[in-house]
């Protein structure tokens, strides 16, 4: 019985997603292979960068850190950080400034109270939570006809989930969006540089797209297991 909840034929519903991560995560990774072999024209690393965008957009309380790990790039609005990965912080390359201007965006929206980077960090330390409480309720509920109820409790946990994903989008995409803008007005990108960083920014965004999808079938298949009980 364990086995069928696993491999059910609802799991076909994951494949085109399935697809789509691993094609994704394959993009961006050579995309920032490729973007960090190309030396920005300006010299700055992207320590460098990130600072002097805080510093134009007024932002003198974010300060910049580096982390220890690859591709973890990030803004953490809790302590006002803007986090890049060693290759990142320390080197002029494209993919340089197109990831420390991506994050500085982050810092403006959060500056600017831009809503739908609240709302995910309104919800973003649940969701964790939740995705993990998600499926034992619903197993059992699907097991068991007289706890039926338990599989929509499972259904509104994980959707929690599906909602962090779904507002992430906008939140990316707009700081993708915000940072090719600060790179061009503050002139840190020849013109035959910006597709470049572009390239960087919009496979970057593709992984966000793909974990989306991910969630968002992996909800339906939950829906569709549980009408098959009714």
């Amino acid at each position: 019985m364990f086995a069928f909840l696993f491999w059910d034929p609802t799991l076909i519903l994951l494949a085109p997603a399935l697809l789509f991560a691993f094609w994704a995560q394959m993009r961006v990774r050579s995309a920032y292979r490729a973007g960090l072999a190309v030396a920005s024209r300006r010299g700055l690393s992207g320590r460098e960068v990130a600072e002097r965008l805080l510093s134009s957009q007024g932002l003198r309380g974010v300060s910049v850190r580096t982390t220890q790990g690859q591709l973890d790039d990030h803004y953490d609005p809790r302590n006002r950080t803007v986090n890049l990965s060693p290759a990142v912080h320390d080197r002029a390359s494209l993919a340089s400034l197109a990831i420390a201007a991506h994050e500085t965006g982050h810092a403006l929206q959060h500056a600017q109270s831009y809503v739908p980077l609240a709302l995910r960090s309104a919800i973003a330390p649940t969701v964790g939570f939740a995705s993990m409480l998600a499926f034992p309720p619903f197993f059992i509920g699907f097991l068991f006809s007289g706890v039926r109820m338990l599989m929509d409790v499972g259904i509104l946990f994980f959707a929690g989930a599906v909602l962090f994903h779904l507002v992430t989008l906008p939140v990316e995409f707009d700081a993708s969006r915000r940072a090719m803008a600060l790179l061009k007005d503050g002139r840190y990108l020849e013109v035959d540089e910006a597709a470049g960083a572009k390239k960087v920014l919009d496979a970057a965004a593709l992984t966000y797209v793909a974990a989306a999808a991910m969630s968002a079938l992996q909800l339906l298949r939950l829906l569709v297991l549980r009408n098959s009980r009714d």
